[in-house]
């Protein structure tokens, strides 16, 4: 990755998830390039030592932290505050927190936790920030998804898991929702000026579902080896947020800087306003989009 990417002098970009992995990777770049970079994290140590290693690595001194456990639609709400409390722009917002786990919780939402961190998440920090970023307009919101989208089902009668619970389809109807939003976002926000894409990183090698014990963990660090390196999983990341080749584009799906298919229910208008309204009713939000 490099500046061809597109000069981001100016602009403002908010990362969740930006103190690890392909966040802080996307940081690292998006800050070299110039930009005023914001991660988001869940602890302080952790987050202060990432900052002070994207400005290193980057040579740009405005990156800053704000912390935040995105799971809880409180302290989302509590991170679009403080957002706009010291921001009056917004012209990248990069949802890529998240999370697979082994076993079924709930969070004090009494919402599943990885329904709540990798889709409800998303659905309502855009939201929330959505005046800003038509305001900067063209701007950009970038979401993770996964290929673990062809193991997901989104059952509308059971979309908090309750009946039936695997930790990798929970995680794949998570990361179809975000493709299904993704969709459906841009089709609202046409006109506007603020374009919605999401991507497929890869199987990158970070500490992501490595902390939840049981087979899955044994299986995670097994192919650990064979995995491609967080940068190397931020770089369609970057791409979209980025790129003045991308400009305008809105509403797609990409892999390794390639438009992609996902599977047929994305693509469902119904199916998306089913999602799209449940996710209204789980966020207590109406969104103006």
């Amino acid at each position: 990755m490099d500046g061809a990417n597109g000069g981001m002098n100016g602009k403002v970009v908010l990362i969740t998830g930006g103190t690890s992995g392909i966040g802080k990777a996307a940081a690292v770049e998006l800050a070299g390039m110039g930009a005023e970079v914001v991660v988001t994290g869940r602890n302080a140590e952790r987050g202060r030592e990432a900052v002070q290693e994207i400005k290193d690595r980057s040579a740009n001194d405005a990156v800053s932290l704000m912390l935040a456990d995105l799971s809880l639609q409180a302290e989302v709400r509590k991170l679009a505050e403080e957002f706009r409390r010291g921001h009056d722009r917004l012209d990248a917002l990069l949802n890529n927190a998240g999370v697979v786990n082994q076993k079924r919780s709930e969070t004090a939402d009494g919402i599943e936790s990885t329904l709540a961190l990798n889709h409800l998440a998303p659905f309502l920090l855009t939201e929330l920030l959505l005046d800003l970023l038509k305001a900067s307009a063209p701007s950009r919101v970038v979401t993770t998804a996964s290929e673990a989208e062809r193991w997901g089902r989104m059952n509308f009668d059971d979309l908090q898991s309750r009946k039936r619970y695997g930790a990798f389809p929970v995680y794949g109807m998570t990361k179809l929702a975000n493709i299904m939003f993704t969709i459906d976002l841009a089709e609202r926000l046409e006109g506007t000026g603020v374009t919605a894409n999401c991507f497929h990183p890869g199987a990158v090698s970070t500490n992501f579902g490595s902390g939840n014990g049981g087979f899955g963990s044994i299986l995670f660090n097994a192919f650990k080896p064979f995995m491609r390196s967080p940068g190397k999983g931020a770089d369609t990341l970057v791409y979209l947020a980025s790129s003045p080749d991308v400009e305008g584009m809105t509403g797609k799906y990409l892999s390794d800087r390639k438009l992609i298919t996902a599977k047929s229910m994305a693509y469902d208008k119904e199916a998306r306003r089913k999602l799209w309204e449940a996710s209204e009713e789980l966020t207590g939000t109406k969104v103006s989009a």
